[in-house]
């Protein structure tokens, strides 16, 4: 059996843009392992004043020193700037894009992708949303090998997750992804460059796949059953986000649920924010007159 290579000699680019990306930075940065790359999606206008706007992730890079590229298209040119360079392996999480085949190809070792789940299940966009949408605790995260169809390449580990209690809101299970899946990707690296890991075929006959999330999929019916309204609010914590109508005045308001709980069975709303308002307790609002429709 051959040493696999030290962190230092693994050269690696890292494929990613979102907060999401950051944190599994951050994991690889704590085994020191750093990208001699880092490829974002470019500067983007947001906010009320439309103010350009760079990724997190390459205001992570910034900070660490580590060179950027954000490329408009991952077109020829790209192509040619990357196959300039030497690399044993690409990292791509939550880039934003697919990676055409000729990309994929240019590390010797291929690139590796992480997904929140236990693959084959919940293939696609918003793994932890549609586990607590669910209710399925058998949540996990997958390190890939990146194909060009999505989420289906070769598992090269896999690790199921203890939870600490369930339900769970979509960002207390994501920051537990987050550190379980960079750990994980530390872990496995440096055998999987030295080829000490076999990727196996994942079995396309179980998969299962996220539904894509739209902004009226928040309305709650709060006549509905309450655990399944709670579900929703935790699912959809940040966004889409959950809401509902109430009625105050004879006129309707549509007013985000924020936070929730269960309580003797039944469905108790913690924190909303109205239409155009801050957000506020319950109590605070229901004083309003406002009444749920």
């Amino acid at each position: 059996m051959t040493n696999p290579k030290k962190e230092s000699e693994i050269r690696f680019a890292f494929f990613g843009t979102s907060r999401i990306a950051v944190g599994i930075l951050d994991e690889l940065e704590r085994e020191n392992f750093i990208p001699a790359l880092i490829v974002a999606a470019p500067d983007a206008r947001k906010g009320r004043g439309m103010n350009l706007t760079s990724p997190p992730t390459k205001e992570w890079a910034s900070a660490h020193d580590v060179p950027t590229l954000q490329p408009d298209k991952l077109d020829s040119d790209f192509l040619r700037n990357m196959r300039v360079s030497v690399w044993d392996v690409f990292v791509v999480v939550d880039y934003g894009r697919i990676l055409p085949k000729l990309l994929l190809d240019v590390p010797r070792r291929g690139c590796l992708n992480v997904h929140f789940s236990l693959l084959p299940r919940y293939r696609g966009a918003s793994p932890i949303r549609s586990a607590i949408l669910n209710n399925d605790k058998n949540i996990g995260t997958s390190i890939i090998l990146l194909v060009e169809k999505l989420d289906e390449g070769p598992i090269i580990a896999q690790k199921a997750l203890e939870l600490p209690s369930w339900p769970m809101k979509a960002s207390a299970l994501e920051d537990i992804c987050l550190r379980e899946s960079g750990q994980l990707l530390a872990r496995i690296l440096p055998a999987w460059v030295a080829g000490e890991i076999d990727a196996r075929e994942q079995n396309h006959d179980l998969a299962t796949y996220c539904e894509k999330i739209k902004k009226e999929d928040g309305l709650l019916d709060l006549s509905r059953d309450p655990y399944h309204n709670l579900l929703k609010v935790y699912a959809y914590e940040g966004w889409p986000s959950t809401y509902s109508f109430f009625e105050r005045s004879r006129k309707k308001i549509r007013v985000q649920i924020l936070d929730a709980h269960i309580e003797d069975g039944t469905f108790i709303v913690d924190r909303v924010k109205p239409e155009g308002k801050r957000d506020m307790s319950y109590q605070e609002f229901s004083r309003s007159g406002a009444k749920p429709i």
